[in-house]
């Protein structure tokens, strides 16, 4: 396989990407062929694939809108994937234009190409980082010097969690990003659920994705509620997708059909 000059030839795209699977399932035109053909053996699994990342980004939306209406002008972004169509800065700057997002994935082919999408907008950037690393992650952030840790920030931690193992400690590691953060700053968490579906379908899920680059970990809505400590959920506190705040873009009926918990949570 030919690397697109964009992405560099020291990547290796033979390997199915979670962040590219994603793209795919949105309709985004930023994957490569493992990717595709690891996403339709998903799809053939599990046909409403597509529809739960489209209200994964539906929440995205909402999320971000009900951040800005609270005055929150600065956004970290992690595993923020390939930049598609009603990503953060589209969401945030189009209602504050002042607005300040740094995107942060662990996949290259993400960051390469979110660089390019972020060409000439001065108030976006895009860093490789891993959240696991957290020291690290926000030392990179502190050098970037686009977001001010004095002033309120939305950490967004939306579909990545599942992809983190409990031996790595999620909440503690959340921990961090949040005594990082100026009181008033929030954290938004979308996590996957195995609480609405079949046993053998998660298992087959999960078996899937260890051919990829993350593996999966799907949690209770009482597990994701523990990423929380330190925050005072805001209403209606952790629901289904297309339950959080919906609007008038938003359906709620068959909100069993995607089953992914969301939250957003204020550090006072």
């Amino acid at each position: 396989m030919t690397n697109p000059q964009w992405v560099g030839d020291d990547i290796d795209l033979t390997r199915p990407s979670v962040s590219r699977m994603y793209d795919y399932y949105l309709g985004g035109f930023h994957n490569f062929g493992p990717d595709r053909e690891m996403a339709e053996k998903a799809i053939a699994g599990w046909p409403e694939l597509p529809q739960i990342m489209r209200a994964n980004r539906a929440f995205l939306r909402r999320g971000v809108t009900y951040l800005i209406d609270q005055g929150v002008r600065q956004f970290l972004d992690i595993g923020s994937g390939i930049p598609t169509v009603g990503n953060v800065h589209e969401v945030a700057q189009e209602l504050a234009p002042d607005a300040k997002i740094v995107y942060v994935d662990t996949d290259p082919v993400a960051v390469a190409h979110s660089k390019q999408l972020l060409e000439g907008n001065t108030g976006a950037a895009a860093l490789s980082g891993d959240f696991t690393r957290p020291a690290e992650l926000l030392q990179e952030v502190q050098q970037l010097g686009l977001l001010d840790p004095q002033k309120p920030t939305a950490v967004l931690l939306n579909a990545l969690l599942h992809f983190v193992p409990d031996e790595a400690k999620p909440a503690e590691l959340i921990a961090h990003y949040r005594d990082w953060s100026a009181t008033g700053s929030y954290l938004m968490i979308s996590h996957a659920t195995h609480e609405l579906h079949p046993t053998e379908q998660t298992e087959g899920f999960k078996q899937l994705y260890r051919n990829a680059t993350s593996q999966m970990r799907f949690r209770g809505r009482d597990e994701v509620a523990t990423f929380f400590e330190g925050y005072d959920l805001v209403e209606p506190g952790i629901e289904l997708l297309t339950r959080w705040r919906p609007d008038e873009a938003s359906s709620t009926q068959d909100a069993e059909r995607f089953p992914g918990w969301a939250g957003v949570g204020r550090k006072p």
